[in-house]
């Protein structure tokens, strides 16, 4: 059994340990932080963000941190230093048939993901949020607890969908937005920006 580093000791972090810890395929557990803590859930922080290299050939490496762009900023150079970087899914989540989730996705308690939907690389799936069928979900998105999207989705890379809020079927929304908590988005959404309300409107 191999050893993970979980990158980041926050709320996100923590998280991500937790569902490692479930699924039992790792030997040990540790974490860097850039904070002064020692330990979290009982596992240790064994350094700072910075050393994550000195752990390329000795361990899995996971970026749970949950800013979109430091996340994608780290995990790509992760990637192309030949890190190992894993996608963990809870053991309560529902994944579908024909799923695919890219490298370094984080998938939580509660979650859905139905047939034939793709998850880029880095994603947060939080908890009790759902992705209906045939959705393309770009890169280093973050869907947050208990938001919902319907059928046949489509999201640019690095957007964050806030907590329960709603996309309708059908619609695309391009890189870069955020869409505020309990918003619905009824249409497409072409300009970046923040969206909020319902339905949702460019703040």
């Amino acid at each position: 059994m191999k050893d993970l580093v979980i990158i980041g000791a926050g709320g996100h972090g923590r998280v991500v340990a937790d569902i490692a810890q479930k699924l039992g395929v790792y030997a040990n557990i540790f974490f860097l932080d850039d904070g002064d803590i020692k330990e979290t859930m009982g596992l240790p922080v064994v350094g700072k963000t910075f050393d994550a290299e000195k752990f390329i050939d000795k361990a899995d490496l996971f970026v749970a941190i949950g800013n979109n762009q430091v996340r994608r900023d780290f995990n790509e150079r992760l990637l192309k230093l030949g890190a190992d970087i894993p996608t963990l899914i809870h053991p309560s989540a529902n994944i579908g048939a024909c799923v695919e989730i890219g490298l370094g996705s984080a998938v939580m308690a509660g979650t859905v993901v139905n047939p034939c939907s793709k998850l880029g690389k880095g994603v947060i799936l939080n908890t009790c949020s759902s992705i209906d069928h045939d959705c393309v979900v770009g890169d280093y998105c973050h869907i947050a607890v208990g938001s919902h999207v319907a059928g046949t989705v489509k999201l640019g890379e690095n957007v964050c969908v806030g907590a329960g809020a709603i996309i309708k079927n059908n619609v695309e929304v391009c890189a870069n937005c955020v869409i505020g908590a309990g918003a619905v988005v009824v249409k497409n959404i072409i300009e970046e920006g923040t969206y909020i309300g319902v339905p949702a409107k460019r703040k």
